[in-house]
């Protein structure tokens, strides 16, 4: 990690690159993967499951058994933790399935919208060094809350063939309708394809390493949608001299630690500040015990010292952070002037955590620049938006003369008589 001072503008998209993985290296595997899936079905997954997890599997569906039995070796505190994280990301979706008025655009006009959930949803949640139960709740809680029939899990099994205790209680609690020992590219294949075991799906979200990222950006091509575009995780914070170091470096270090590739930006007036941080982050990483993970993320990672607030809040916009923490005295004036970032925590007492796994807004978030253009997960991702129109004869005579002088200097003069024909 480095401290750089005043950097002149045209440095500044150089300075915030993010770490880069070559796909190219990966791509022909992954392919290879996906089309013997295809090809293959649940014969292939469970031959990639044994190579790739080490897991036997008779069967790639958790019974009710297992997730009986993963309820019972979990804590209640965790239990009541999930209980209470539901409760909240519930009443925060809830309120966006705001249903628009039928609006009369011209007299015997109206058109209005219809809210329809996709059928099949698929949510793929990691394994991995931290297996992502919290994601669980922020993917199945929408999807059952706008009215998916069918809402698919697939996560890795350990080489016993069993999935994490957490993962399976909160993938019951949240609505998940099925659940699959399958993680990585294949899960990804028998999603976007189904197989004799998994449904085909028409939409998957969730995070992934660079082989399931990779596969997500291949069968959305043409087989299935997927979420948004994805990357390693990241955080930009906000800092004045008002602000205590050790607290900066905690936020810092709470994305770090998600994995090697993940960054920490911090942005900041103040000189003093930013030297006490950088010695707190080392201080706080060789304490932690995912120390490794950390030590590599911070090698990604900057703290900007910058003449004054404005170009702080410039060069924030421009890296159009996954998270941003603000965390000075006028949070609030600066949160006014965010235009590009996934998601905002405003002020000392709200750390990122919060929106990781309690306070109700959604994790899934666009990582690698892309909230320049993307919203995290919503309740329109788990929703068709069809819109509808009904016309009387009073509103066809109202607007009929308008849509056939379009249509003829289009020289689209079929489109200009079913207009004519129905008026006389």
């Amino acid at each position: 990690m480095e401290i750089i001072c005043n950097p002149s503008r045209d440095k500044w998209a150089q300075l915030l690159a993010r770490p880069v993985f070559d796909n190219s290296k990966i791509l022909s595997t992954v392919q290879a993967v996906l089309d013997d899936v295809r090809s293959r079905g649940d014969v292939a997954v469970k031959e990639y499951e044994l190579k790739f997890d080490k897991a036997a599997l008779p069967s790639l569906q958790v019974s009710e058994q297992e997730i009986e039995e993963a309820a019972s070796l979990v804590s209640s505190d965790l239990k009541e933790a999930i209980s209470t994280a539901i409760e909240n990301i519930t009443k925060f979706h809830e309120v966006q399935m705001h249903i628009p008025p039928i609006i009369e655009t011209t007299k015997g006009v109206k058109c209005w919208q219809k809210f329809v959930p996709i059928d099949k949803v698929g949510l793929y949640i990691p394994g991995g060094t931290a297996p992502l139960f919290s994601t669980v709740l922020m993917l199945a809680v929408p999807a059952k809350i706008a009215g998916c029939k069918e809402i698919i899990l697939c996560t890795p099994p350990d080489s016993e063939g069993k999935v994490n205790s957490a993962i399976l209680y909160a993938a019951k609690a949240a609505g998940a309708t099925k659940i699959y020992k399958i993680g990585g590219v294949q899960a990804i294949g028998a999603m976007a394809y189904g197989t004799e075991s998994v449904p085909k799906v028409y939409k998957i979200f969730g995070p992934g390493n660079p082989y399931v990222t990779t596969a997500k950006q291949i069968v959305s091509v043409k087989d299935v949608a997927i979420d948004m575009p994805a990357g390693p995780s990241e955080v930009a914070i906000i800092a004045d001299s008002t602000q205590k170091p050790e607290i900066i470096a905690a936020d810092m270090l709470s994305q770090a630690e998600h994995g090697t590739t993940s960054q920490s930006i911090v942005f900041t007036t103040d000189a003093e500040l930013a030297a006490n941080i950088m010695a707190e982050a080392e201080k706080q990483c060789a304490a932690s015990p995912r120390r490794e993970f950390i030590a590599k993320s911070l090698e990604n990672s900057r703290i900007f010292v910058l003449d004054n607030i404005e170009d702080v809040i410039d060069m924030s916009n421009e890296y159009a952070p996954e998270h941003l923490i603000i965390s000075c005295k006028n949070f609030a004036a600066v949160g006014a002037q965010i235009t590009n970032a996934g998601s905002v925590f405003l002020g000392l007492y709200t750390p990122e955590s919060a929106g990781d796994y309690a306070s109700g807004t959604n994790h899934t978030l666009p990582t690698s620049g892309y909230a320049k253009a993307y919203s995290g997960v919503n309740m329109d991702s788990f929703v068709k938006k069809i819109t509808f129109q009904e016309i009387s004869s009073e509103g066809l005579d109202n607007i009929g003369k308008t849509i056939e002088v379009m249509a003829e200097n289009e020289s689209l003069f079929a489109h200009k008589y079913a207009v004519t024909v129905r008026k006389h």
